[in-house]
């Protein structure tokens, strides 16, 4: 029998405007002195992705949708353990009894198969509750009336009408979850939603954890002045041979909250961060300059956010829904700045932005991992690369096609060069990328790639 230790959590929770919203403290087993095999199995668990987030919300704007925020307190508490599996825990602090130990019932916060058995268990509930699980993204959940999103313990509700809300609510509620429903959906996971009355216009604000990171860069005085760009013309290199850096704040800890951020909320600063993280692990003071400079232009845009501003429609018709993708390239980037002996002196950069209905939903900027020999080859692999991420996009679209949501879907795929635009809109070639960017056969059967359906 193997007995692991336990351990007190205590945490301090915020709004996503940074100021505290409470102190937790939480009973936790020590899940790693588990054994694989002995004490647990598999451990994986899906979370929502933020491309899902970001489509739902352009269709609340697009659809006047009603949202509805929720949460299961204590959300690990609620699952049961794998049959046929004992999980046994010391005593905490403060409540020893000799020679006894805790022997689970339920999952407990620190558990290595936690998170996966209440993922689960919320699938299961959301089945019996008529809402099927999403074959697109596995914390997608459709139901007649009602879509649902589900980040581990976080729900979002979106419906035409808020009574069908309060419906599978009370439904939940009734299955055993202990759902507290909340006001209109304000912020989810520290991303504040503002939306204007006078418009309805959706921003994505993250400005509590903008100021975390000034703080951090030790830039949250007022006579430290802002920048207009986030970072240099020149790019940003390994710098061997520059000085060390000086070790004012915690490098990592800063490029961790920027990806957050980059990720969610501000496409602007995507190439910046990419950067600096590059150097994450050997940063130099040139280095730290450049997470400056990144800092001082959030601080001059400390207040701005993420705009969803929707635009339906093409051609004069009003119900498409349109779809593009935005790819580029540059060519060795890096020659002529990095050391030649550095391997990415010669890699390329991709970057590119899908929008749906005009409104960013994902982007990306990173090294090319092979090796471009041209710049064709840079821009058609920026181009491949994309459409591996716009083809989910395009089936997740379909949402929009339901009965419930009067829209069609209408795709188009836009390559910033005259070869990218050739072989997006190739039709005559099978196999290659016909003009909506989706792959067919020779007959136009519809062909899937890694389980999404490209049609």
């Amino acid at each position: 029998m193997n007995v692991i230790d336990s351990t007190w959590a205590f945490k301090l929770k915020r709004y996503p405007d940074g100021l505290v919203k409470k102190f937790k403290a939480r009973f936790c087993a020590r899940g790693d002195q588990q054994i694989e095999g002995v004490d647990f199995f598999e451990t994986y668990a899906p979370v929502v992705q933020w491309t899902t987030v970001r489509l739902m919300l352009i269709l609340e704007v697009l659809l006047d949708l009603k949202s509805k925020q929720g949460d299961v307190p204590a959300a690990f508490l609620h699952a049961n353990l794998e049959e046929n599996k004992e999980v046994y825990v010391n005593m905490p602090r403060g409540f020893k009894k000799t020679g006894k130990v805790l022997k689970l019932r339920k999952t407990l916060y620190g558990l290595r198969q936690s998170p996966r058995a209440f993922w689960k268990y919320m699938g299961e509930k959301m089945e019996k509750c008529n809402m099927p699980q999403s074959s697109l993204d596995p914390c997608l959940f459709v139901g007649k009336n009602v879509i649902c999103i589900c980040y581990v313990d976080d729900l979002l509700f979106w419906a035409r009408d808020e009574k069908d809300i309060h419906e599978l609510a009370m439904q939940l509620r009734e299955e055993g979850v202990d759902l507290e429903q909340e006001d209109d959906a304000a912020g989810f996971l520290g991303v504040r939603l503002e939306r204007d009355e006078n418009t309805g216009l959706l921003e994505m604000k993250q400005t509590g954890l903008i100021y975390r990171v000034l703080e951090a860069l030790g830039l949250d005085v007022g006579t430290v002045n802002g920048k207009a760009t986030p970072a240099l013309h020149a790019p940003l290199t390994k710098d061997e041979k520059g000085p060390e850096a000086s070790g004012e704040f915690n490098y990592a800890s800063v490029v961790g909250m920027l990806l957050y951020l980059s990720g969610h909320s501000r496409p602007d600063i995507a190439y910046a961060v990419n950067c600096t993280a590059r150097y994450m692990f050997c940063p130099r003071r040139s280095h730290e300059e450049a997470l400056k400079r990144i800092g001082r232009y959030l601080k001059a845009t400390r207040n701005r956010g993420l705009v969803l501003n929707p635009i339906c429609g093409s051609d004069g018709v009003a119900d498409v829904l349109q779809i593009d993708n935005y790819p580029d390239a540059d060519f060795a980037g890096l020659y002529g700045y990095e050391e030649p002996t550095n391997p990415a002196s010669t890699k390329s950069r991709t970057g590119f932005v899908i929008t749906v209905a005009e409104c960013p939903v994902l982007w990306l900027s990173k090294l090319q991992t092979e090796t471009a020999l041209s710049t064709m080859e840079a821009e058609i692999v920026a181009l491949s690369h994309s459409c591996k991420e716009l083809f989910p996009v395009m089936d997740m679209a379909d949402i929009a096609t339901d009965p419930h949501f009067i829209f069609r879907e209408a795709v188009t795929l836009v390559g910033e060069t005259p070869m990218q635009n050739l072989i997006a809109r190739l039709s005559k070639t099978p196999g290659e990328l016909r003009h909506e960017g989706r792959p067919q056969d020779a007959d136009g059967e519809e062909i899937r790639r890694n389980g999404w359906s490209t049609t």
